[in-house]
Parts: structure tokens; sequence; C-alpha cells
């Protein structure tokens, strides 16, 4: 009887012990949540924020991230969101969980904040490109775990704090442009890989235990700083903190690189494998195109003139071609792609004239309609909208004739073979892509009264114009078909869940399908990838199940991991992205809004190569 007792006792405070611990984290996630408020309430941002008391805090708010629990917020990341004054005391010093920061490309202007001293867990750090002044924090070694730290672009004053040298796990460090003065710590720092102290008021002499990086980290100073030679040592990798995955983002150990490499080549094979089947189930039904492929002779049926005899192609105002359909069936050709709406080839006129035709399978509207449809894509005039330059309409065909872009597609460029001749994309490129074709889908958006639907948004789909940004062909094809084609038959990978049961494309479902491509941008990665050799995934599901398990470097795609300086970019497309493939469509933000997500990245500052192994950040 008294064992019985005894047991029931135990059990009792060990239920109130756990009960107590749950009301204690709870009552901590609420405190972060009530700081995040007062700051946000206290001072003024030009975006709006979904940040609502009665909403859960780790799942729904714009920038905040927390622990795998629940329990605490550990990420805060709001660049360019228009934040303008002072922080206020007392709000985000009571973050002290907080892991990353980020507060860049905003107006923050007064003293760096006292009350930062409680975050203890601080690790990485960014309040670049704002109006910071007053001097550096006295005393840094209250933040013992900083991995980067970039205070550049403000206006700090004073001298640059020896302190700084009790940073052992620092590895990048960014005071440029600002307003210090004095001379340079010996800061002795083993692991620092990144340093910028450029555009300052700084003299005197380069301390040993710097004089191995450039001396274009120094410019910008007083001339003395430059008279020196640099050293030269190998690159010392930070250490890999098995401890906590957080601070594995933009980082790879070899095992995992090998894997990589390993499960790269299976998924080529598998691919491969997969796409010959594929084609040789489709072959048969696919052999009236392919006789496209050749001279384009009427005799072949590849393109039929009209039975009423019209041979005319309608050009727009401001096109230069001189040819007419005659021209066109004389034309070499060769495929360029089986899509949605139909096969695009390339046609060479006889005059060396090299455009781009589109044939059209499944049209449903009459000859009005249609050619109404087509003076509405082609009155579309923007230098990020692939130009419509004249179309073809008869009862058997119906054709679209486009500029020629010698670059090929986003497509061909990502998963294209990579050889001698292929150079494969850098960061600054990837964004001036993302944010050209951004531009353009949302001028497509603006058409017809605001209601105008691209319908087949896609890596194919995207060009790049002569100033290298990206560039959307095909849209509104979906308003002259009856429906769009079911997933199976559409662009895989693409269709947003809506639309699955639907069959009808909006403008809320392209937004998903660009932030597909965003997430092919960042991964390297098509739509649909094969992952250990044997189960095939769609992208989407993919990213939220490794982002979920906050092995976000594994995300992105090793091309990416040889730039520095990129990280922040990196994870804030990659947030952009995830906004964008949300389940629900009126949970998805508008095109227009996506533009200025990417406009305010500010991408590409600095970013440069790694002589040989991927970039840590």
């Amino acid at each position: 009887m008294k064992r019985q007792l005894g047991l029931a006792v135990f059990m009792a405070g060990a239920i109130f012990l756990v009960l107590k611990c749950n009301a204690a984290e709870k009552s901590l996630l609420e405190s972060d949540k009530q700081a995040l408020l007062d700051f946000a309430n206290n001072l003024p941002h030009s975006r709006s924020l979904n940040w609502d008391a009665n909403s859960p805090i780790c799942h729904n708010w714009t920038g905040i991230s927390c622990d795998d629990e629940g329990n605490r917020v550990i990420s805060v990341r709001l660049p360019g969101i228009g934040l303008h004054g002072p922080i206020p005391a007392n709000t985000l010093g009571r973050l002290s969980a907080l892991r990353i920061l980020s507060l860049r490309s905003n107006a923050i202007d007064g003293s760096f904040p006292l009350d930062f001293g409680g975050l203890k867990n601080l690790t990485f750090l960014y309040l670049h490109y704002n109006r910071f002044s007053g001097p550096l924090p006295l005393d840094f070694s209250l933040w013992r775990n900083l991995t980067v730290l970039n205070l550049s672009h403000n206006a700090f004053t004073g001298t640059i704090r020896t302190s700084l040298s009790s940073l052992s796990q620092l590895t990048a460090l960014n005071l440029a442009k600002n307003s210090l003065s004095g001379e340079i710590p010996d800061l002795n720092l083993p692991n620092l890989q990144q340093l910028n102290l450029s555009d300052n008021d700084l003299v005197g002499s380069v301390p040993r235990s710097l004089k191995r990086f450039p001396k274009s980290v120094f410019l910008g100073n007083d001339q003395s700083l430059l008279d020196y030679t640099v050293t030269s040592s190998p690159l010392v990798l930070a250490p890999r903190d098995q401890g906590s995955r957080i601070k594995n983002v933009g980082k790879l150990s070899q095992n995992a690189m090998l894997g990589l490499v390993v499960g790269g080549s299976v998924v080529g094979l598998v691919g491969f494998g997969f796409l010959l089947f594929v084609c040789l189930l489709r072959r048969k039904a696919d052999n009236d195109d392919d006789v496209f492929t050749g001279k384009l002779e009427k005799g072949e049926r590849a393109i039929s003139g009209g039975e009423d005899g019209s041979d005319k192609l309608a050009f727009f105002e401001g096109c230069n071609y001189a040819f007419d359909l005659e021209d066109l069936l004389r034309a070499s050709a060769e495929v360029l792609g089986k899509g949605t709406f139909g096969t695009a080839y390339r046609a060479i006129m006889e005059n060396a004239t090299t455009v781009v035709v589109k044939r059209l399978k499944d049209v449903n509207v009459g000859k009005r309609d249609f050619e109404q449809q087509m003076e509405l894509i082609g009155g579309i005039k923007h230098e990020n909208v692939a130009e419509l330059r004249a179309y073809y309409y008869s009862k058997d065909e119906k054709l679209m004739v486009y500029d020629y872009y010698t670059q090929g597609s986003l497509s061909s460029m990502l998963h294209g073979k990579r050889g001698e001749n292929k150079t494969p994309l850098d960061w600054e490129r990837r964004v001036k892509i993302a944010l050209g074709a951004a531009r353009g889908i949302a001028r497509v958006h603006e058409e017809n009264n605001g209601k105008l639907v691209h319908g087949n948004v896609k890596s194919s789909n995207i060009f790049l114009n002569p100033q290298n940004y990206g560039c959307v062909s095909d849209p509104g094809l979906a308003a002259v078909m009856s429906s769009v084609p079911p997933p199976v038959a559409r662009a895989a990978g693409y269709c947003a869940p809506e639309v699955t049961d639907t069959r009808k494309a909006t403008q809320a479902s392209d937004v998903y399908c660009f932030g597909v491509i965003l997430l092919e941008l960042l991964t390297g990665k098509s739509p649909i990838h094969t992952t250990n050799g044997d189960e095939i995934l769609h992208l989407v599901r993919w990213v939220h199940s490794v982002v979920r398990e906050e092995w976000t470097a594994e995300v992105f795609d090793l091309e990416l991991l040889k730039y520095l300086n990129i990280e922040e970019e990196l994870v804030e497309m990659l947030q952009i992205a995830i906004a964008c493939v949300v389940r629900m469509a009126e949970q998805r933000p508008k095109m227009s809004q996506v533009v200025k997500m990417i406009e305010n990245m500010r991408p590409g500052e600095g970013s440069i190569p790694m002589p040989s192994s991927p970039g840590v950040v």
C-alpha cells in the first residue's frame, strides 16, 4: 500500500513538473511575442507586418523563426521594410534566445542599443545600410558566439574596440563606410576569413595579424595603412559546430559534398532513364510535330495555309521583320521544346533572320477571340516581357512569332549539361534574372484592367534580355485554351495546388510558379527531382522538409557556395520563395509585392569567389 502511495505521489510530482515546465516555456514565448510587438508598435515602418497578437508567432509572422520546439524566437530578419528612427529600448534586447538579427537596408538611426548586451546567444548580426551613429559598443565580449558582424554603411564614430579580439568564433567582420578613426588594434582573430575596414578615417599601420588580408580591405583610409606586404597564408576555415545546426547556414562538410556529388550522379542516371521512357511512350503521339524539324515545306503538312487561302502573318507595329508565311515555310527549323500549350521552333530564314515560332495546340476559341487576345498580348511593351512580333490564324494552324534569344532559356542554363563551355550562373546573375522575371510577370498582371494571367510561368519560358535581366515569354495563352491541361500534361512541378482541382490559372497561381522558379535558382534543382536515387520528389516539398530540419545549407546550389558575402541574400530569397509557394492562394503576395521584396534585398554587394573551397559566411 505504501509503495502504491509513493508511486502515486511520484507521478503527481512528475506531472506537476512537466506542466510547470510547459507553462514556463509558453510564458517565455509570450514574452518574446510581446517584445516584438513593442518593437513594431514603437518604431515606424513603411512596409506592413502581419504581426498579429492573436496568430502563432513561429509560423505566421513575417521574418520570425523559432527553435525546433517552438518555445523561443531565435531569428528576426526584417531587411528593407522601411524602419526609421532609433530602436526602442527594452524591446529586441528582451529576446534572450535570439541567434540571428538582421535589420539591414532600413533607415534606423541613433546609437547602438545598449540593451543588446542581453543577447548572449547572438551568432549573426546584420545592421548595415542604416544610419546608426555614435561609438561602437565598448565590450564585444558580451557576444562570444558572434560568427558574422556587419555594421558597414552607417555613421559610427570613434575607435575600433580592442574587445573585438574576444570574438574567437568570428569569421566575417565588416565595418566599412563609417567614420571610425584612430589605429587598428591587433585583433588576432585566427578564424577571421572576411574583413572590410575600407572608407573610414583610420591611421597608422596594419597589425601583423591582419596583414594576410589584401590591401583592398583598407582602402579609403590613411595611405599609411597600405604600406605593408601581404603575407601568404592559406585560408582558415571556421570550425564546424556540431551542436548547433543553425551555424551550418552556408557551410557544407566534405562528406555532405561527396554525398551530393554521388547523389547527383544517381539523379542524372535515373532522370535520363525516366526521360527516355517518357519519350518512347510519347514518340508516336508527337510524330506530327517531329516533321517540323528540317525544311518547313507545305507538302509535309507541318504548317498549312488556311482553307480560305489566307497566308498572311499579322505583324505588330514597330516590327522590322520582312517575311511572310511562305518564307516561314521555306525556313530551316529545329524543335526547341514542347510545352503546355504547344511546340516552339527556331526558324532560320533564307535571309539569315532567326525567329522563334510557337505552334499552338488545342486552341478552343474562334478567330475573333483569338485575334483579340493576340492584340492584347502584342500590346505589352516592356523590357522584361518577350515581345510578340506576329501571329497567324487559320482553321488548322495558330502560330505566334517571337524574337530568338541566343542565350537560351533559364531552364537550359540551370539544368543543361555543365561542360567546358558551360558557365555556371553566379549569384548576381541569378538575382537579376529573378528580378527581371518578377517585373515582367507583374507587368503582365497589370494588363486588361489588372486581370491578365500569364498562365504558363516556368523556367523554360524565362530568357535573358540584353541587360541580362530575366524576360518572360508566352503570357496570356491560357485564355485561348478551353482550360488549363491536367497536371500530368503540364510542366511538372509548377502546378499550384488549387489549379489541380479547378484547372484554371490565376494570378495567384502565377505567383506560385514564380516561387518554384526562385527555388530552382537557389537550389539548381529541377521542379521534379530524385532524392537518394529512388524517390521522385517535388522541389517545393523537398525544400520545406529541409528547412523544417534547419539544414538550410543543404538547400543551396553548390555553385552558389563558392561566393562570399551572400549568405543573407540566399536566406532572404529563400523566404520570398517560400512565401510565394504557400498552399493557400490568398496568403501569397501579389507579384508587385514580390518585386519590391527582391528590390529591397540590395543583392550582390561585395560578393567574390572563394579560391578553392565552398564559401563560409
